[in-house]
């Protein structure tokens, strides 16, 4: 009976209580906040992304693993692999380049990269960090963040090269040079490809950290510096074995590990992509070491160190531009075909072609960046567990694009290094002296020895 009539009353009460003055009260107090938060909401929508903590403070990490990669990563790598006489100049061409491009990247070289919307380069508006302040944002991070972090790759970038030429060129040519390369070579290439406006960029070019900026580009200048400077005195019948190969693979390992903020840091924020970037970092450089490794054993005979550690260079090289594109199994493939074909450009090629490319930064770099430029064409694909195509037309265009991509950083790199350093040359002179090459860089160069035995 109760029950009867709960319903018979429930429905009234709720009319009443629909209709009293605290449901209306509320109604309006609903209505008012609304109207008070719309505004808001949308003002922060007009005014663009806010900074985002979290993204800030990855990319602070990201951009100190980068630096690190440079000073102390490469620079031992680097400085195991040259004879006992030369391991304090390639040291100092290590520091040296890293001092230089951050003074010259401040000045002009993130301006000409990331200044403006040009197709072909950035303008100058942002000369000497004009407007980048404490409050100036690039999407979620300070723009302070994102420069630095971008400077980073401009000095990596030069210091890769000096590999290809090692032993053999003076200190005082290196600096103009690199100078030169920076704002010439470097800026502009980076801003076609991540400045907006850039014309590799608007045409859907894949390159999530530097396949063509970095690694293609580093390793066709690094050629042609060789074979201008011409071959070391002695090579190829003088054996010149790496002095110290402890502090090339300590060096490799330290490459391995700030290679996780080059790659994954460049997705600008701590997120998915990000985590993917990072997965497949680590699956590509280890099955490209392996590949390397094993294609070693069976053509040579025996494993080396220095291979297994190559080929970990190789598949971080050919997984750059990929990384934010592809999946594990695509990363796995791509570090496979990285590590063989590196590994036969470093050795069969080059002895077929003769060049003396000291530190093999063309066979490693340039190559191994061709592999994963062509191939983030292919296993970006969703179908095959990429994050699809950069272009609209599928596989085909897309690959059209990636190629455009890698023939153009060859020509235009190879070309105008040409230039600058037949320019250099005219200047101050590239190469030292016999007899300086004969007594060793570290002494002749810097008036210091890197053993005293």
């Amino acid at each position: 009976m109760f029950i009867k009539r709960l319903k018979t009353i429930l429905p009234g009460l709720g009319v009443a209580l629909l209709g009293s003055p605290a449901l209306a009260l509320a109604q309006d107090g609903a209505q008012a906040v609304a109207q008070t938060v719309a505004p808001a909401v949308s003002e922060m929508a007009a005014a663009g992304p806010a900074l985002d903590s979290g993204n800030t403070a990855w990319m602070l990490t990201a951009t100190a693993l980068v630096l690190f990669m440079t000073i102390p990563g490469l620079s031992l790598f680097y400085a195991g692999m040259v004879r006992s006489k030369n391991v304090l100049s390639m040291l100092m061409q290590c520091f040296a380049i890293t001092s230089l491009m951050t003074v010259l990247w401040a000045l002009f070289g993130y301006s000409i990269a990331f200044g403006g919307e040009g197709a072909l380069w950035g303008g100058l508006s942002k000369a000497f960090l004009a407007g980048v302040g404490v409050d100036s944002l690039s999407g979620s991070i300070p723009e302070t963040v994102f420069m630095t972090f971008q400077m980073t790759f401009a000095i990596i970038t030069p210091a890769l090269m000096v590999g290809a030429f090692a032993e053999r060129m003076k200190f005082s040519a290196l600096l103009i040079f690199m100078t030169l390369w920076l704002a010439v070579v470097y800026a502009p290439l980076c801003h076609w490809v991540w400045g907006d406006g850039g014309w590799l960029k608007d045409r859907g070019i894949l390159d999530f950290a530097g396949g063509t900026v970095v690694h293609i580009n580093a390793g066709i200048a690094g050629l042609v510096a060789a074979l201008v400077l011409g071959k070391r005195k002695g090579y190829p019948t003088t054996p010149m074995p790496p002095h110290n190969l402890t502090l090339t693979v300590v060096g490799a390992a330290m490459l391995w590990v700030g290679w996780f903020g080059f790659n994954a840091g460049s997705e600008l924020a701590a997120d998915g992509v990000a985590g993917m970037a990072m997965a497949v970092t680590q699956i590509a450089t280890a099955t490209a070491a392996m590949a390397w490794m094993f294609a070693e054993w069976v053509l040579h005979g025996k494993p080396s160190v220095l291979g297994i550690a190559s080929g970990a260079v190789a598949g971080l090289v050919a997984i750059t531009p990929a990384s934010g594109a592809v999946g594990p199994m695509g990363a796995m493939a791509i570090g496979a075909a990285a590590g063989v074909i590196a590994y036969l450009a470093a050795t069969r090629l080059k002895r077929a072609l003769g060049y003396d490319d000291s530190l093999d930064v063309f066979g490693v770099h340039a190559v191994a960046g061709i592999v994963g430029a062509v191939l983030t064409g292919v296993f970006c694909a969703e179908s095959l567990g990429g994050a699809g195509f950069g272009v609209e037309g599928g596989m085909g265009d897309q690959l059209l694009v990636q190629l455009l991509g890698v023939g153009t950083t060859l020509v235009y790199s190879g070309g105008v290094t040409f230039i600058l350093l037949k320019l250099v040359n005219a200047l101050v002179g590239l190469r030292v002296s016999e007899k300086d090459e004969t007594e060793g860089l570290d002494i002749t160069q810097h008036d210091e020895r890197g053993y005293i035995l």
